[in-house]
């Protein structure tokens, strides 16, 4: 910004001064001609005055009679006249009455001359010559001052162009830098005035930006504060109900108990999650099993799925880590895609996980049912629609959270419906023995898939679920 300011005012001076400066180059060439031609002429005319006065009533000087010395304190620096006369005399009775002499007064000049002459008619001419080389050095000299104050004036002009930049671009910079920090959530700064009126308005306006943004955050922080506090109060008192429910007769009940308890740690957990980054900056990246985070959701789903008939399956990437400053993030969207599948799709729901070559994870969600209309295709991913009866927020949501982690979300084909996720991997160069992941150990990585990568369907064979709500 400084640079361009800087660069624009400095060629509007250039400009200005040659627009100037040529012109007045060649104005004070012309007047320094002028002003010589003027000289001579002023001089030429004193010369002739002299001349007269010599002659007298005669009209003519006698031999040897012509005063010299009073045209050569009229004569120029460097100058030469030539004067043609009359004399007349007795000593020179052979002589015609009236006889023409020629003298030559001053230096001697070779080369080019500029001169000025005058004719006296009976009273002789007068020839009044200076060296060319004289008026051109003088001219030279003026221009020679013309280009001085051309460059003065474009130097000062620098300077000022330079005083006006950094006036217009440290406050533009700083603004920026302040604007900046507030991306960032720092808003404790204050917003100064630079005595720059469409600036000053600038800074005002972000000043009272910075401050509804602060107190929104600072509510949003305290709403975010009521509600776990609230949410941790029931998921307290459905904890002990079902911790109650575990001392049950029927193995059947406490089984569902204990699956019961198991969610609502997890909903605790990732509760946690969601607070922690509500109220923390950027997270660093960790890894995150993407086999072990696909299995847990397979075998929370699969009743779900079997109670209808349907089977949920898994392929590969069972030692596939992604990147995450989260890890619930890929486990929520995951989460919502299933869930689509389970209400809107039909057969069986595959997920397949892969690695690109470029450092990245894929993973796909995909059935066998009717798909997306085509007129639907580019409105699913908006918040608030919905093609059913929910309230369109599961799609919104879950591209939302793959995005936060340097991800995307798309829908790879309509007909049948291939949603697919694609995050950063965990560098390979991170990888360490010990369990890293956020997903335990390998034992515990392939508990849920079989041999073939499908889960088991129930866990028993007279309990079924309805629909597994998004964790």
């Amino acid at each position: 910004m400084r640079r361009r300011i800087l660069y624009s005012m400095v060629a509007m001076v250039v400009a200005v001064g040659l627009l100037l400066g040529i012109p007045l180059a060649v104005i004070a060439w012309w007047w320094v001609a002028d002003n010589a031609r003027q000289d001579l002429d002023s001089r030429i005319k004193a010369i002739a005055d002299q001349l007269i006065r010599q002659e007298g009533e005669a009209g003519s000087i006698r031999p040897g009679q012509l005063d010299v010395d009073a045209f050569g304190v009229l004569l120029p620096d460097g100058g030469r006249l030539t004067i043609h006369y009359p004399v007349t005399g007795a000593a020179h009775a052979t002589d015609r009455p009236d006889r023409v002499e020629t003298r030559v007064i001053g230096a001697n000049i070779d080369g080019h001359t500029v001169s000025d002459s005058i004719a006296l008619g009976a009273a002789g001419s007068l020839l009044l010559e200076i060296p060319a080389s004289d008026v051109h050095n003088d001219q030279l000299f003026a221009i020679g001052i013309v280009a001085m104050v051309m460059a003065a004036s474009v130097a000062a002009g620098t300077g000022v162009a330079a005083v006006t930049a950094g006036r217009l671009a440290d406050p533009l910079i700083d603004l920026a830098d302040r604007a900046a920090a507030m991306g960032r959530g720092e808003f404790g700064a204050h917003w100064r005035r630079y005595g720059i009126s469409e600036l000053d308005r600038v800074s005002s306006a972000l000043g009272d930006a910075n401050a509804e943004i602060a107190l929104r955050l600072e509510r949003e922080r305290e709403t975010v504060g009521d509600v776990s506090h609230q949410l941790r109060s029931r998921l307290t008192a459905i904890q002990l109900r079902l911790d109650e429910l575990t001392l049950h007769e029927d193995p059947a009940v406490v089984i569902e108990a204990e699956a019961g308890l198991e969610q609502v740690d997890r909903l605790a957990r990732e509760l946690d999650e969601f607070v922690a980054q509500s109220r923390e900056e950027a997270a660093p990246s960790q890894p995150v099993d993407v086999g072990h985070t696909v299995a847990t959701l397979v075998s929370d789903f699969a009743p779900a799925f079997a109670s209808r008939g349907r089977t949920l399956v898994t392929r590969g990437g069972t030692e596939t880590i992604a990147a995450s400053s989260r890890p619930g993030r890929l486990r929520e969207a995951l989460s919502v895609l299933v869930d689509n599948a389970l209400m809107h799709g039909a057969g069986q729901c595959r997920i397949e996980i892969g690695e690109l070559s470029s450092g990245l994870v894929r993973i796909t969600v995909r059935d066998d049912g009717p798909g997306v209309a085509d007129d639907l295709a580019v409105m699913i991913f908006r918040r608030g629609f919905s093609v059913g009866r929910g309230n369109g927020v599961g799609l919104s949501l879950a591209r939302a959270l793959i995005e936060a982690d340097g991800g995307r979300l798309e829908l790879g084909s309509r007909r049948p419906p291939v949603f697919s996720i694609v995050v950063p991997a965990w560098p390979a160069d991170d990888m360490t023995g010990d369990d890293t992941t956020g997903g335990g150990s390998s034992a515990g990585r392939s508990r849920g898939l079989g041999s073939a990568g499908l889960a088991d369907p129930t866990r028993s064979p007279e309990i079924t679920r309805g629909r597994v709500p998004h964790r």
